[in-house]
């Protein structure tokens, strides 16, 4: 949502206005843990995204079960804002006319804002406590009810049908100011005075409704869908997200092109509210939040560790293969680090509370950056020791309202995949190229092929020279040219210290995340005073470069486990195969298989239950294990193992060594097992 704010106006300059209380959206979540420097993107409106898509040269093990989980076939991918600016102005007019349409239902109703999100928009109203005019006695503030909404939307389609035109006006401070105080809107004057820039703008809907606004907007109420537009819900929302200001009441809202888009919509809700990852992380054992220890802050379970670590040992092994050095750096620091960087001026509201160390002041850390510069700083560098690649997991700490905190998504304590680059100008294109090309690795490791990328430029605050904003901007769209990848442009959208590339993942079900970004940055090296020696013997400012692909662990963590419903891949699944003995009399040929599959580094367990057979395979289905073994006197006699897979069925008889093998080379390459065994290979004959 970030992304989208405009300039001025009541409707969309809400990231600074207000906090929701009681519900946060899917996109306002994405950018929060995949912000390396800044607590939320920049706030320029973003020129159209494409869509990236990775050529598939195998079935990775993600996609397999990703194909395997998603039960309900999603026609077409949606459109979003980012790709369809009709749809945008569309969302944009529809919470028009739903502000217009409150006030005419509930007319002591107060507009506050109302953006367009991700899937929708919505509107925050303030009710004050009225007086009955007959009894004099006070009437309480009204609070909205599901019979309120529908009266609301009731009167949406009069307006739509009314086909009012939508038309820009540029007036005055002044003049804005006078037609607020005439009609008695005090939170539309704390907004002006929040707009910096002028001529103020309004956008009216006939001669019947206004708002402060800097559009786009459809050209009428006529051109919006009427069966595409459906309120959805009432949450709370503090004005200027300032517990002690006024509680306002928040409706959220989805609209589309056409009902087809809207019907495809709820059924991808429907399917996203089964593979809610803090439901399945409850039932699969994966994850807590211990409320006793504070919220927003993960408790890593078993099973849960076992994938977290195959998950961090590929982007390690990754990184090293492609010439990163990995690094470790300490969670506190001494608060002057923090002012050197600037975060203790521009990023204090996102950062814990001080504590007090031998008479100074520690800060733990909400970022890994200032950390790298220190290390760069450690020694003077010379151009032949460019480029330097350091990567690291580190763990940081923000603060989060807890009204905003959502299970993984968005939590107070997360691990960035954090890496930085230390290079010289004339490096920087061959350097984004090769992290697009990590990026690429990493990412279709897990099934995500798709991606929405976005190039953000200069705005109009920043620091850097022209020359260097100029180069750097080119070399990053250089590198996208190189890889042949579309993008949309987001003019001025770029952060102040430099020029990014964004990337959004789409998951199984059509929802796009923001995860992987790439950041120029002419700040730090300055602020830390940066340099290394030039061929020329000179002292020169390295360009910095921040980029993560994940964003951070948990935030991946909670969208993989979304993304394949919990039925993880095979090579990611934290029990690969378990044996299910018939019979107590194998048990001690189990433990031996077992014990040879965990040799080869294969995660292989033994139902220790007393369980009938169809008991053990349900069980372990329903805890999502992808390979089972059946094992009886048969089987401990020939030395092999009956397989049935839950992606494939019964998969027949298998040779121990044959199988493990097959497994182990499952487990590395990231594929599913397909393999038939010998009760195939024997049926075939007989057919024969």
């Amino acid at each position: 949502m970030a992304a989208h704010l405009q300039r001025h106006g009541s409707c969309r300059a809400f990231s600074a206005l207000s906090t929701t209380a009681a519900a946060v959206t899917a996109s306002s979540r994405a950018t929060q843990q995949s912000s390396l420097l800044s607590p939320s993107n920049n706030g320029a409106p973003q020129s159209t995204a494409r869509l990236y898509s990775r050529p598939s040269m195998v079935l990775s093990a993600a996609a397999a079960a990703t194909a395997e989980a998603v039960e309900a076939e999603v026609v077409e991918e949606l459109p979003t804002n980012d790709n369809d600016n009709d749809l945008l102005k569309l969302r944009h007019s529809s919470a028009h006319v739903m502000a217009m349409a409150v006030q005419e239902v509930f007319p002591e109703a107060q507009v506050t804002i109302g953006p367009w999100i991700e899937n929708g928009f919505y509107y925050d109203f303030y009710f004050p406590e009225t007086t009955d005019a007959e009894t004099g006695e006070t009437i309480p503030s009204r609070k909205l009810t599901d019979q309120d909404l529908k009266q609301v939307k009731k009167r949406m389609d009069k307006i739509i049908g009314k086909n009012y035109p939508i038309e820009r006006e540029e007036v005055s401070r002044e003049e804005a100011k006078r037609r607020i105080e005439d009609i008695g809107e005090p939170f539309k004057l704390e907004i002006l005075d929040s707009i910096k820039t002028e001529p103020i703008t309004i956008y009216s809907i006939g001669d019947e409704w206004w708002d402060l606004c800097a559009g786009p907007h459809v050209e009428s109420t006529g051109q919006l869908p009427k069966k595409a537009i459906q309120l959805q819900s009432v949450a709370g929302a503090y004005w200027r997200g300032d517990e002690k200001r006024e509680m306002l009441q928040r409706i959220y809202a989805t609209a589309w092109k056409d009902p087809k888009q809207l019907k495809q919509y709820k059924k991808m809700m429907t399917e996203a509210k089964k593979r809610d990852h803090r439901v399945l992380g409850k039932k699969l054992d994966l994850f807590s939040i211990q409320e006793d220890a504070g919220g927003g802050l993960v408790f890593w379970h078993p099973k849960g560790s076992v994938i977290r670590r195959n998950i961090e040992d590929f982007w390690k092994a990754e990184h090293i293969e492609n010439g990163y050095d990995v690094v470790y750096t300490p969670h506190i620091a001494n608060l002057n680090l923090w002012k050197t960087s600037g975060h203790n001026d521009f990023y204090r509201d996102g950062m814990f509370q001080q504590m007090e160390v031998e008479n100074e002041e520690y800060q733990i850390k909400p970022m890994n950056c200032p950390f790298h510069c220190l290390m760069y700083k450690d020694e003077l560098r010379s151009y032949r020791d460019l480029p330097i690649r350091w990567a690291e997991l580190g763990t940081v700490y923000r603060y989060e309202r807890s009204g905003t905190l959502h299970g993984l998504m968005r939590v107070r304590g997360f691990t960035q995949d954090d890496a930085h680059i230390f290079c010289l100008p004339e490096q920087l294109q061959d350097e984004i190229v090769a992290v697009l090309d990590l990026t690429e690795t990493i990412l279709s490791r897990f099934g995500f092929d798709k991606y929405d990328i976005m190039l953000s430029t200069r705005p109009e605050k920043a620091v850097g020279s022209d020359d260097i904003w100029s180069a750097a901007t080119e070399a990053l769209e250089g590198a996208l040219k190189v890889k042949g990848w579309e993008y949309g442009i987001d003019e001025g959208g770029g952060a102040f210290y430099g020029p990014k590339i964004d990337l959004k993942i789409r998951d199984a079900i059509g929802r796009t995340w923001q995860c992987s970004t790439v950041q120029c940055d002419f700040n730090l090296p300055e602020r830390f005073g940066l340099e290394y020696v030039s061929a020329e013997g000179t002292r020169e400012q390295p360009i910095m470069v921040h980029r993560a692909i994940f964003g951070s662990i948990e935030r991946f963590f909670g969208i993989l486990v979304e993304n394949c419903a919990g039925k993880f891949p095979f090579w990611l699944a934290p029990v690969q195969m378990r044996l299910l003995p018939v019979t107590d009399a194998v048990k001690d040929y189990c433990d031996d298989v077992a014990k040879k599959a965990q040799r080869l580094g294969l995660r292989v367990e033994v139902d220790r239950g007393n369980e009938r057979l169809g008991k053990q395979i349900r069980n372990a289905e329903k805890e999502q294990v992808p390979i089972m073994a059946v094992v009886g006197m048969k089987e401990m006699e020939s030395g092999k193992l009956t397989i049935r897979s839950k992606n494939m069925g019964d998969l027949g008889l298998f040779d121990v060594d044959a199988l493990l093998g097959e497994l182990t080379r499952c487990s590395e390459y990231a594929e599913e097992m397909s393999m038939m065994g010998e009760k195939e290979e024997e049926e075939e004959k007989a057919e024969e």
